[in-house]
């Protein structure tokens, strides 16, 4: 099988990973996506830092900004140039979850359970909103992203059944998260029998429905739930084929190249922290190509 991405004599030589058209660049996104030639990938699936949520122990790091409308400006530019790495009927997959405002708090109690989780500050109310509120953050990206050429064409709510508990009184517990589905033209390739589910009046099979129930899943190293693998492998199969290449530009623990890797499409992926980033090539490493087992 040819994997376009380790014989792409066009992409940046200077990898941190590569083996068997899986390759990881230990890079701001901001700065290498730039390097890439035009329409190189047909889909991109990832999920960029929350909002004021964790360190990366960066200066200027995606995440960090101190007003909200920087941080979807920033993450606006970023999937301004994933739109131009795409294939004219790629698909862009974007898991983002929401926040609420911190009040007049400006630090937050380290997480000693998780201590990857948080970051010791708090940002700032943002203009327009009221303590306590929900800032309502994955539809204020969606809406920006749309305005900015991207075609959206589904909200999916991922339901957590094993969500983490909140000692919250006045509320109820957060258990489900966004992900969009955005493509770059009117017509673009999506798989719908790839992910069908089983119809609960008959043995046939039906259109999947928009909201997922799957669990989280952590990961040994990561000290923080990652999106699980069966999430990413529902993007995969019904956003690319066999030998297909996909991004995804904060990579993390590295599911979306773990899952490439098992469903035989190439993955390029980027991430700021060297900690991340070596967690993530053991995982790959130690994946199973599924093609390898027949």
């Amino acid at each position: 099988m040819e994997y376009q991405n380790s014989k792409n004599e066009n992409f940046p030589k200077n990898t941190f990973y590569t083996s068997n058209g899986i390759s990881i660049y230990l890079d701001d996104t901001r700065r290498i996506l730039s390097e890439f030639p035009e329409k190189s990938f047909q889909s991109c699936i990832t999920s960029p830092p929350y909002w004021g949520l964790r360190d990366y122990n960066h200066d200027n790091q995606i995440g960090s900004e101190e007003n909200v409308n920087d941080y979807i400006s920033d993450l606006v530019h970023v999937f301004r140039d994933i739109r131009h790495l795409l294939a004219d009927d790629g698909t862009f997959w974007l898991n983002i979850g929401d926040a609420y405002t911190s009040g007049g708090r400006t630090w937050r109690a380290p997480d000693r359970k998780n201590p990857g989780r948080a970051m010791t500050y708090r940002p700032k109310t943002p203009e327009g909103l009221k303590p306590k509120d929900l800032i309502g953050l994955p539809w204020r990206l969606a809406f920006a992203l749309q305005e900015d050429g991207w075609y959206l064409r589904s909200d999916i709510i991922w339901n957590k059944p094993n969500c983490q508990p909140e000692s919250v009184k006045d509320r109820l517990t957060r258990s489900h998260e966004y992900i969009f589905l955005f493509s770059k033209s009117k017509k673009y390739l999506f798989n719908q029998d790839a992910i069908k589910e089983p119809s609960t009046t008959n043995n046939s099979l039906k259109n999947r429905r928009s909201v997922w129930n799957l669990n989280t899943e952590g990961f040994k190293g990561a000290h923080f739930a990652v999106f699980p693998e069966s999430l990413v492998q529902l993007c995969l199969l019904a956003g690319s084929n066999e030998g297909h290449s996909i991004i995804d530009p904060f990579l993390g623990s590295g599911t979306v190249g773990a899952v490439s890797k098992k469903l035989n499409r190439n993955c390029v992926g980027i991430e700021i922290n060297e900690s991340y980033a070596n967690i993530a090539k053991e995982r790959i490493d130690n994946t199973i190509n599924y093609k390898n087992l027949i």
